[in-house]
């Protein structure tokens, strides 16, 4: 992600910020102009910037969760990102407007590397079912006391998010459970979309033979894989093949995995080049990293290059978090055949590779969880 600043006072802000702290203007992210802007109010309650009138998403004003705005002639009352959810948490539970804000961040942070991706990107309609929509749901307890618990997939164009992901105890439990070494809020986005967008760049395009002489063949049974993995576990070799152990399940899964961490290296070395971090080693053969001054999302660096900064940038972030008593920041090992998945992905997402011709609509009942 880019550095932003304050566009009143300069002053650095975040892509979070809702208020300039030096200036004290009303900031939000203008996803037509890609800014975190200060905003203005007219007499008449329009925010401007410049000669642009704008309004704040219905989600900021009745809740407080969101800082996006929207061209004033948009008949929309809600944001580009905000539109897109089709079911919030209930709000009646005690803790589920933090979580909402909690999700709601982390999914503003998916869609903003999505756009700048020119990756497609509508809601789901009956008019659009290729689109895509979100609902975020709490687990159920039943009528008689069993708990109906909330799968997070992706079906169809429907991203489900369990609640309690938002939760940071929760999420650690379930880490630990299930033997993760990286387990965020984000990164469930990220694998998600990962599954919808292999239904819109992938299924019935001419990528689909390379897609399955690289990950497999989907059409394996997704069920007794499934069952398979939670029975039987990844097998022991799994490293020298997969970018995580959950991605041996099946190449739907390898895929969404391999998927979320291109959309991780983009974002990070895009911030990495933003506020100009380099490596300067003192021996030759150690790490170095000069990011060229290219957008990532624009497709200005080859996998190549992008590979070898990230490989650099990842030594110094785990020595850092090291340092800090923490653990590693990135902790997987990048085989050779895992690189060739990424390059993959990476090269399908790249501005205007399939965006030239129509898109295939996803094919209904690819139940795909997390």
């Amino acid at each position: 992600m880019r550095t932003f600043h304050c566009t009143n006072c300069q002053n650095l802000v975040f892509f979070e910020n809702v208020v300039c702290l030096n200036c004290r203007f009303l900031l939000a992210y203008l996803p037509d102009a890609t800014e975190m802007a200060a905003l203005e109010q007219d007499a008449d309650g329009t925010w401007r910037r410049g000669d642009k009138a704008y309004k704040l998403c219905a989600n900021n004003l009745n809740h407080q969760i969101c800082n996006w705005a929207i061209p004033a002639e948009d008949p929309e009352d809600l944001c580009r990102s905000c539109r897109l959810t089709h079911v919030i948490p209930d709000l009646t539970l005690a803790g589920n407007k933090e979580a909402w804000h909690l999700l709601e961040v982390s999914k503003r942070r998916l869609l903003y590397t999505l756009i700048e991706l020119s990756l497609p990107l509508s809601r789901k309609t009956a008019a659009n079912p290729a689109g895509v929509e979100f609902e975020f749901l709490n687990d159920l307890t039943t009528p008689n006391g069993d708990l109906s618990r909330v799968l997070t997939g992706h079906d169809n164009g429907v991203i489900t998010i369990n609640v309690a992901e938002a939760d940071d105890v929760y999420r650690e439990q379930q880490r630990t459970r299930q033997h993760e070494p990286y387990r965020t809020l984000l990164g469930h986005f990220r694998h998600e979309i990962g599954h919808y967008y292999w239904d819109r760049l992938i299924q019935d395009s001419p990528r689909l033979e390379e897609f399955r002489r690289l990950f497999g063949d989907e059409r394996a049974d997704y069920q007794r894989a499934l069952n398979t993995h939670y029975q039987n576990g990844p097998p022991p070799t799994w490293a020298e093949d997969f970018i995580s152990a959950y991605a041996s399940t099946h190449p739907w899964e390898d895929w969404a995995e391999s998927w979320a961490h291109v959309l991780h290296m983009i974002d990070a070395l895009e911030t990495a080049e933003s506020v100009g971090v380099s490596i300067k080693p003192r021996r030759a053969d150690e790490p170095a990293l000069i990011i060229p001054k290219r957008t990532f999302s624009a497709g200005g660096i080859d996998f190549g290059e992008m590979i070898r900064a990230w490989l650099s940038l990842t030594y110094a972030l785990n020595n850092f978090t090291r340092g800090l008593g923490l653990p590693d920041s990135y902790p997987f090992v990048l085989s050779e055949r895992v690189v060739g998945k990424l390059k993959f992905i990476y090269e399908t997402i790249k501005p205007g590779v399939l965006l030239t011709e129509e898109l295939p609509a996803p094919v209904a009942g690819n139940l795909k969880s997390a």
